[in-house]
């Protein structure tokens, strides 16, 4: 329910305006003289003021400079009974949504009124939508490791070359991505993310080059894909050692050639895009196990960056954990009461945590915080609450970085194998299939070596 203050030296004018903004649904307030409306406006929040320009002790035109020098979000809407252009003029200057002349319609006072409120509330929401996307589009903190991704990103940025990242989940890796867009040539082109473990294998390539009408079943009309919507741009190809071997060969051959084609197509569409891509897997693995192409690998790992986990940052978390309160407070509050301050004992514990999901978990915590907070200063007590649930799961959750989850799915017999032939994977990796050092460092003879081996069907990858 909006409030609107009625500032007007005649009783008669105070007390109608007050019935009819109270009849639909406002609430209100009166004063006869600026000096008693300014003292309302500094002991309530108000949406709207209604000011009479003539008024004792102090004029209106003075009172609209002294709410738009200390209210500046406040919209004024100035009445008179003696009103004129240059009144008008100078009225609007100073900041008044609109002027009108006594008396009064009071279709044109509701009127105006509901334009004036729609105003406010379309410069607040624009405003919040504002800091939620500075909020999001930060890289906060002031650790030599994020110094030395800001260089990077500088350097990297004014450049055409293609920029790896990696780092855990939640690290921010889609962040890093969009500074390095907002910093280079192309940053009025289009930033176009795509998740490639979350689209499935059999529609990735239509996804990235699109399909013509009838190209396959469903397929029911032409669809640009992900490299004609980046021209121009920037092409953010985020978990990309999920893509398929099929998928790679093509993806780098519209990196070498900028050309593409419809799934279903004849036509060659040349493509200006710029890549960048991210993973949270070890590449040389991938690449020595022959799943991923070692060509594709190096024509995109020119520039690396890699994104360190919460955990080796924890002296950036003081400071996240006042931007994330400030955030929240205003999405979810809006604004309303003190902001939050947190304890030195809880910024300890904050910063003893481990944070498996690095910043899109602690992003939650804060979140969970900022709504169950029941003081502005936050205490070690609340944190605690607030990771209750984290601390339950983080022990699933290391077994899971740890690789181990996937085991569960199997027999007791099949799991012995399967970790078996990744335990023997592993050392051969770690030795470049070095036999004897292999076998020396697993405690085994390089002839039982061998015959695992064989048993598991590991040889060494052949380059693509």
């Amino acid at each position: 329910m909006s409030t609107i203050l009625v500032i007007d030296d005649e009783p008669g004018i105070r007390r109608v305006l007050q019935d009819i903004l109270q009849d639909e649904g406002y609430q209100v307030l009166v004063a006869e003289d600026g000096i008693d409306g300014l003292a309302k406006l500094r002991q309530t929040v108000v949406d709207l003021v209604v000011l009479d320009v003539w008024l004792p002790k102090m004029g209106g035109i003075e009172v609209l400079e002294s709410i738009k020098a200390d209210f500046p979000e406040v919209e004024v809407i100035i009445i008179s009974g003696h009103g004129n252009i240059d009144m008008a003029v100078k009225a609007i200057k100073l900041g008044a949504f609109d002027m009108m002349e006594k008396p009064l319609s009071m279709e044109k006072v509701l009127t105006q009124v509901r334009n004036a409120l729609t105003i406010e509330a379309l410069r607040r929401e624009n405003k919040q939508l504002k800091a939620t996307l500075s909020g999001n589009d930060q890289m906060l903190g002031t650790t030599q490791e994020l110094e030395n991704i800001r260089a990077l990103i500088r350097q990297a940025a004014p450049t055409k070359a293609t920029v790896f990242i990696t780092g855990e989940n939640g690290t921010g890796k889609e962040l890093v991505a969009r500074q390095v867009h907002e910093s280079s040539p192309r940053v009025k082109a289009p930033f176009v993310p795509v998740n490639c473990a979350a689209i499935p294998e059999n529609l990735i390539e239509s996804e990235l080059f699109g399909h013509e009408k009838g190209a396959f079943t469903g397929a029911v009309s032409r669809k640009r894909g992900k490299f004609e919507v980046a021209h121009g741009g920037t092409l953010f190809l985020d978990e990309i050692a999920d893509l398929s071997l099929s998928a790679q060969a093509k993806i780098l051959r519209a990196i070498q050639e900028l050309k593409i084609e419809r799934i279903g197509g004849e036509e060659t569409i040349s493509v200006d895009v710029r890549i960048i891509a991210a993973t949270n897997k070890n590449m040389t693995s991938l690449v020595q196990e022959g799943l991923f192409r070692e060509d594709l690998f190096y024509r995109l790992h020119v520039v690396p960056i890699e994104v360190p986990a919460l955990r080796n940052r924890r002296d950036d978390i003081p400071l996240l954990a006042s931007h994330f309160a400030k955030l929240f407070h205003a999405q979810l509050l809006g604004g309303d009461g003190p902001e939050l301050q947190f304890s030195p004992e809880a910024l300890q514990k904050l910063q003893s945590f481990s944070w498996p999901g690095n910043i899109r978990q602690f992003r939650n915590v804060i979140q969970r915080i900022v709504v169950f907070a029941e003081g502005p200063i936050v205490r070690d007590e609340d944190v605690e609450g607030a990771l209750g649930e984290e601390r339950k799961d983080q022990g699933f959750q290391l077994i899971k970085d740890a690789g181990l989850a996937s085991f569960f799915s199997f027999g007791l017999n099949e799991a012995r194998d399967q970790f078996e032939r990744q335990y023997i994977l592993h050392k051969l990796l770690e030795t470049d299939f070095n036999i004897t050092k292999a076998a020396t460092s697993m405690g085994v003879y390089p002839s039982n070596l061998h015959g695992k081996m064989k048993k598991y069907g590991i040889e060494k990858a052949k380059n693509p």
